[in-house]
């Protein structure tokens, strides 16, 4: 009877200490799962930027309608790729609906050129509505944004420097100063055959914040400084077409 009853003892004792080991394997198993599931994921950070340089093409003109010369625009697509010519954007006037912002991809500078001054471009953009003299440009933009932005304001700035290399230095340690006014850079570049001849598309937050910041003492100070002869021509516009 006295070793049967401690046989009992044992194999409890046995049972005991398993349940146990069990207990804290599943609390080390759980603590582990809680751990995982607690850990922070951390997005990567996507680049937005590129300073690949792009040749474009930037054309402003009036229109009689808008409507109309967009369907103009659109059917005249195959000629513009027949020139290696594809379309990036249209804008219109912010002030002037009819005046009209295109931008456009060039793969071949010498094509862009010809097809620029081909009569048939210019009976086409008769055809569709066009008034008055188009203004041309040839540019090699440097620096792209495309991440995405509150607003579909844009502003394109155009004007000479003494140097290239002294006026960008100086324009990009102005970031700061653009952002406090509601003003981000989403492209710059110069003309394919003069690097003195800047152009600059900024989005805007706030036209009157803007506007105030271009007519600012400070912001003139700068530019001269930066080497920018004359005040910049600018245009404000609507981003109104991706393609």
């Amino acid at each position: 009877m006295y070793q049967l009853r401690f046989i009992c003892l044992l194999v409890y004792a046995s049972a005991a200490l398993c349940l146990a080991s069990c207990g804290e394997g599943r609390k080390k198993a759980d603590t582990t799962t809680d751990t995982d599931s607690n850990s922070a994921y951390v997005t990567p950070a996507v680049n937005t930027t590129t300073t690949a340089p792009q040749s474009m093409m930037l054309v402003t003109h009036k229109v009689a309608n808008f409507a109309k010369w967009k369907i103009s625009y659109d059917g005249h697509d195959s000629l513009r790729l027949a020139n290696q010519i594809h379309s990036y954007i249209i804008g219109r006037g912010l002030n002037d609906s009819n005046m009209v912002f295109v931008a456009v991809k060039v793969d071949d500078i010498a094509k862009a050129k010809t097809f620029a001054k081909d009569p048939s471009l210019k009976k086409a953009m008769q055809k569709g509505g066009v008034t008055g003299t188009p203004s041309f440009s040839l540019v090699t933009v440097t620096f792209r944004d495309t991440g995405a932005v509150d607003t579909d304001i844009r502003a394109r700035a155009t004007f000479q420097v003494k140097d290239w290399d002294t006026w960008l230095k100086a324009f990009e340690e102005g970031n700061q100063h653009r952002l406090d006014n509601g003003i981000s850079v989403r492209a710059y570049g110069h003309d394919v055959d003069d690097n003195k001849k800047v152009i600059v598309v900024t989005a805007i937050k706030d036209t009157a914040k803007a506007s105030a910041y271009w007519k600012s003492d400070m912001l003139k100070n700068r530019m001269a400084a930066s080497g920018v002869i004359g005040e910049p021509e600018r245009f404000v516009y609507r981003l109104t077409h991706r393609y």
